[in-house]
């Protein structure tokens, strides 16, 4: 893979994710009855970082929760012959809670469609919104997100890379275009 263009720095990625934040507030007319849950792997440290300040904003922290999908994927054939199943941890009853489901891309809508399903497994929330850092556009599914960071068109031969602290070495965006 080749690097295309650079999206997103770590202040501008900074930036969106507070403004998240206060449209996730806005929406939910405060932070009461509220929880986050990241899909594995950078969905999770996003959950966290808008848990956060919506208790900067709100001075109280919703609850997070961390959710492997991978057994709910359809594409789980032709990911590994042993994929590598994450833990789960929703520490709390979904059952009548404002749930805002966080990860970093957006683009077919499979994902999105797995974690809601892993989800509903759990309980039946009040309602689940979805906060995405980067919706690159694609979809094959009616799925869109409540919240996004940044809208980038994209080609299917191009790949979005999103970077982030403690995943990563360092927070931001990146357009890599696929070799071959």
């Amino acid at each position: 893979m080749k690097l295309k263009s650079r999206l997103m720095t770590g202040e501008e990625m900074s930036r969106a994710l507070r403004r998240i934040a206060h449209e996730i507030i806005e929406r939910n007319k405060g932070a009461n009855g509220l929880a986050l849950v990241g899909v594995h792997t950078r969905g999770v440290p996003l959950a966290e970082r808008l848990a956060g300040l919506v208790e900067e904003f709100e001075g109280v922290r919703p609850v997070v929760g961390k959710l492997d999908i991978t057994l709910y994927r359809d594409d789980l054939t032709e990911i590994a012959l042993q994929p590598v199943v994450k833990r789960t941890e929703v520490p709390f009853d979904v059952h009548g809670k404002s749930i805002v489901l966080c990860d970093d891309v957006l683009y077919t809508g499979r994902t999105a469609r797995a974690a809601l399903d892993a989800l509903v497994d759990m309980g039946r929330p009040a309602v689940i919104q979805y906060a995405v850092l980067v919706d690159r556009g694609h979809r094959e599914l009616p799925i869109r997100a409540d919240y996004v960071g940044k809208n980038v068109p994209t080609s299917r031969a191009e790949v979005v890379k999103v970077k982030l602290v403690p995943v990563d070495d360092e927070d931001g965006v990146e357009l890599h275009e696929v070799d071959g």
